[in-house]
């Protein structure tokens, strides 16, 4: 089986921001890096929607401001520290200086295993318009906690897909538990919104984003760290 290594960059900042400020913590990213920003910054492509999983992905991690930057992300995040001073203005507040906290590289093994791993999920999004009427439509748990499943596994492979990953053997995903569901608004549409815990076979990089809104801090994992 062939190894595949994902290098991440985990910056994280003493500010403090809300979820939706999030857009605009992206914006004011965007803004800092000036006019020849990669489209890995705001994953567009000349007009267009950059189709492709985000390599630079914006979060707010412990109410506190991040970047999360993966693969390719993480060698253009550099213009951002060239470019910028950190005065960042979010929306019509005034604009505020920035100042990291941390700045985590991080090497993660990307492969399906024999055993399973125990993740946290964080703001995910996985039922549209449509789908959510027929997830709203099942009786039981089970059938509802299946859909929800097939739905993680997919959103895995398709960042594995995203990352020029092939992945090797079935990825299993067993969600353990999820919070109440929330409506929130994503590109002008409501989605629900969901935190919750799973296991899977597969080792996955902390802090990326699965599924819709993963640029913008919805989706986020985190591996739980065993007790030794």
């Amino acid at each position: 089986m062939p190894n595949t290594y994902i290098n991440t960059l985990v910056i994280r900042f003493k500010n403090r921001i809300q979820q939706w400020e999030i857009p605009l913590f992206r914006g004011a990213i965007i803004e800092a890096v000036g006019e020849n920003c990669s489209q890995l910054f705001h994953n567009h492509e000349g007009d267009g929607f950059r189709y492709n999983y985000p390599l630079i992905q914006y979060k707010r991690i412990n109410g506190q401001a991040a970047i999360v930057c993966i693969g390719q992300g993480v060698e253009e995040i550099g213009a951002f520290f060239r470019n910028s001073n950190f005065s960042l203005k979010l929306g019509d507040k005034p604009a505020t200086t920035f100042e990291i906290e941390s700045i985590i590289p991080h090497r993660t093994l990307v492969q399906v295993w024999n055993d399973s791993f125990h993740y946290y999920l964080h703001n995910w999004l996985p039922l549209n318009p449509e789908n959510h009427q027929k997830y709203m439509e099942m009786e039981g748990i089970v059938e509802r906690t299946q859909m929800l499943e097939k739905i993680l596994i997919g959103n895995i492979l398709s960042a594995c897909k995203g990352l020029g990953i092939t992945v090797e053997g079935e990825i299993t995903c067993k969600i353990l538990q999820t919070s109440e569901p929330q409506v929130t608004r994503y590109k002008q549409m409501p989605y629900v919104s969901l935190d919750g815990e799973f296991k899977s076979n597969i080792t996955l990089p902390n802090y990326i984003g699965l599924g819709k809104g993963a640029s913008t801090g919805h989706g986020i994992i985190a591996m739980k760290k065993e007790k030794q």
